[in-house]
């Protein structure tokens, strides 16, 4: 009956690593050139907040300044930030995006870099455009768009001979399959990553790491919990040299992992552990998705006081980032919250505000979860044909996914809800269909 979101491990929002000396020697230029155009030396410049030594690092091209940092100077030397950047507007929309991007902008990430990609003159720069466009995509829950971003960008890499951009451009392709519900090629390509990397593939040090996370979460998906666990131990040994989000990306996937092998008091534990550290880094998203399973955890347990604590907690912040998408799954939960608390017809009326959510969404695995909890809404209720209705278009929606563990999922609570209803020849038929499917 527990529905949640399984997002791929949230890996740092790395843009593919390219060899930005040059950009970063002519910005130093414009910067020494700016700083005596006004008259002041490195220490005057840096006054109040740098040192002269840093001023220095950039003027050399020895160091990238942050966006904090080109404000603060570009307002010292009275020019613009994008004066320091490059006198082309389009290294500035580059930025935009990519900081778009970074903060969670899904949207203006989308948009910005598509219309960089109308401009774009160079293969190699497409690409690097179309990986940042990939993951955006698969933030936002557009898993069919990102897999085409990323299977273009991953093959210009490829022949450009940058395979440690490809192999980045490969894992967002295997985020949007395991968007898609398509596992098996999701697998594939993190195996055939993680294959190149243990033979020598130069790419970030944490990025085996999030290989195997990767793979624990689609195992997961899959129902293979006890190969989840062993992905996740591989992953134990090195967990404390992890900085804060690696470590509560681990610590997230072994709760749910718990929890799904049926460990409550585990996953709470690690889940309230990967809770901290995700709210120290103020990773909001991924601590509405980690309440969330939390809540699913504390309603296994029986405690559904703290589980409509976590879920209130999680709703809020997600209308707050307007992300419906998520907000679908969590809908849902609370509607599970209010099913167990006895509340049938606030239970149903959740159920179906998650259904209209992950509908105008195209949530897909929302819509299915979102079915079934009505169902048992309805059932609770006494009416036995709404919920039958449901059931089914759950068990309909589930085949045309793809994804075996929730076609077996709907498709026995479908069998059980025939059974109790009398139609003993259309349970067996559907049972049948759900044992084909294990």
């Amino acid at each position: 009956m527990g529905s949640t979101l399984r997002p791929m491990p949230r890996i740092s929002r790395t843009r593919p690593r390219i060899d930005d000396t040059p950009l970063a020697r002519e910005m130093g230029e414009r910067l020494k050139k700016a700083r005596l155009s006004a008259g002041l030396t490195q220490q005057q410049l840096a006054e109040g907040r740098y040192t002269k030594a840093y001023i220095s690092a950039l003027e050399n091209g020895l160091s990238r300044p942050s966006m904090a940092a080109l404000n603060y100077l570009s307002g010292r030397l009275s020019i613009t930030a994008s004066k320091l950047l490059n006198d082309q507007p389009a290294a500035w929309a580059r930025l935009e995006a990519d900081l778009a991007l970074a903060c969670g902008r899904w949207d203006d990430a989308v948009t910005a870099y598509g219309e960089l990609l109308g401009s774009a003159t160079s293969k190699a720069t497409r690409a690097e455009l179309l990986a940042g466009l990939a993951e955006a995509l698969y933030r936002h829950g557009k898993g069919s768009e990102a897999a085409t971003a990323a299977a273009e960008a991953a093959q210009i890499f490829h022949k450009a001979n940058r395979e440690h951009e490809a192999a980045l451009a490969e894992y967002w392709l295997s985020a949007a399959q395991y968007q898609l519900e398509n596992t098996v090629e999701a697998k594939a390509l993190l195996h055939s990553i993680l294959a190149r990397v243990r033979a020598g593939l130069l790419v970030e040090p944490d990025f085996h790491l999030r290989l195997i996370m990767a793979l624990a979460a689609t195992e997961s998906r899959d129902g293979n919990h006890a190969v989840a666990l062993a992905y996740l131990d591989e992953v134990r040994a090195v967990a404390d040299g992890l900085d804060d989000r690696r470590r509560a990306t681990y610590l997230h996937d072994l709760a749910y992992s718990y929890r799904q092998t049926g460990d409550f008091e585990a996953a709470v534990r690690s889940g309230i552990a990967s809770l901290e550290l995700f709210r120290k880094v103020e990773s909001e998203r991924e601590t509405a998705t980690l309440e969330n399973d939390l809540a699913l955890s504390y309603l296994a347990l029986g405690n559904t006081t703290r589980a409509a604590e976590m879920i209130t907690s999680a709703r809020a912040t997600l209308v707050r980032l307007h992300d419906e998408w998520t907000l679908s799954h969590i809908l849902d939960t609370q509607a599970q919250i209010a099913l167990a608390r006895g509340a049938a017809d606030e239970a149903a009326t959740v159920a179906a505000a998650a259904i209209e959510h992950a509908e105008r969404t195209r949530n897909s695995k929302a819509v299915v979860n979102s079915l079934l909890t009505l169902g048992h809404a309805q059932t609770s209720l006494g009416d036995s044909d709404a919920a039958l209705a449901a059931y089914e278009r759950a068990g309909t929606m589930a085949r045309e996914l793809g994804s075996p563990a929730l076609v077996r999922k709907a498709l026995r609570e479908w069998a059980d809800a025939l059974a109790r209803a009398g139609k003993h020849e259309q349970a067996f038929t559907v049972m049948r269909d759900a044992l084909a499917d294990s």
